[in-house]
């Protein structure tokens, strides 16, 4: 760990770089970005922000931090990929600009780097913060994501919920990154509401099909799953809100997919 900090400190090269997606993000991002600013190379890649989130990032006046500009037209893979290209070191760690990456983290991600022999990824623990409360149950309370890995090994697949598919050995770290969505109800519903048109439009590009017993079916199921089975109930009433619009989340999606089939 010493020699972690040492490093750190030193600011030597990491051979990582870093990637942010962004949109409207003026609140989250200066934390995001100040836990990643010791290593190389920082790639934002910005979806048509319309508040001060550019503003902010450029606030930094450092020359790692590059921004791009491509609007994210409903396909966030594309979108991934796209900033994996831009980057220099083969090495890439994907953040989101609502998630902070601790010096802990980060010491063990440039200790496994530079240590690594035959790894080509690694999955991230992830940390969520509701309301201030950890969610230690539910759909939150176990989650693991591919953040770290050899560009050249993999690609990112998948309009909505996409995933990074990486050939070879797959590793896991200790540490998690924290991760601080929607801290009020009302950032989660509006949130919810545009993943759930990316969702309806997937699934019907997918030529999938949604009716009246699906529309009730799959969020019953989703806040059963959540709240009973995943424990949420435990979490208090942060759990039993994020049971609820993760239902709600559902819903939207199988009633915009339902009129999307309308319409066709």
């Amino acid at each position: 760990m010493k020699t972690q900090t040492l490093l750190l400190q030193k600011n030597i090269m990491t051979n990582i770089s870093a990637v942010i997606l962004v949109k409207n993000e003026e609140k989250n991002i200066k934390n995001c970005i100040k836990g990643l600013i010791k290593l190389d190379e920082i790639i934002v890649v910005d979806d048509d922000s319309t508040d001060d989130t550019i503003k902010r990032i450029k606030s930094f006046r450092n020359k790692k931090i590059k921004i791009f500009y491509r609007s994210l037209n409903c396909n966030f893979a594309k979108q991934r990929n796209f900033a994996m290209e831009k980057a220099e070191n083969d090495w890439v760690l994907f953040v989101d600009s609502d998630e902070t990456v601790s010096e802990k983290l980060l010491s063990e991600i440039l200790r496994i780097v530079e240590n690594n022999t035959d790894t080509n990824g690694y999955y991230i623990k992830r940390l969520d913060y509701a309301w201030k409360k950890k969610l230690k149950y539910g759909e939150a309370g176990n989650i693991k994501l591919i953040r770290l890995g050899m560009k050249s090994r993999g690609l990112w697949k998948g309009k909505v919920h996409e995933k990074w598919i990486i050939k070879g050995k797959i590793g896991v770290l200790e540490n998690e990154i924290i991760h601080c969505p929607h801290q009020t109800v009302r950032e989660f519903i509006k949130e919810i509401n545009e993943y759930s048109n990316l969702r309806a439009r997937e699934l019907h590009e997918s030529r999938y099909s949604s009716n009246v017993l699906s529309i009730i079916f799959y969020p019953f199921t989703k806040f059963t799953l959540n709240y009973f089975i995943k424990l949420g109930f435990l979490d208090g009433v942060p759990g039993l809100v994020y049971a609820l619009i993760m239902s709600f989340h559902s819903f939207l999606s199988r009633s915009k997919l339902y009129l999307y089939d309308k319409k066709k």
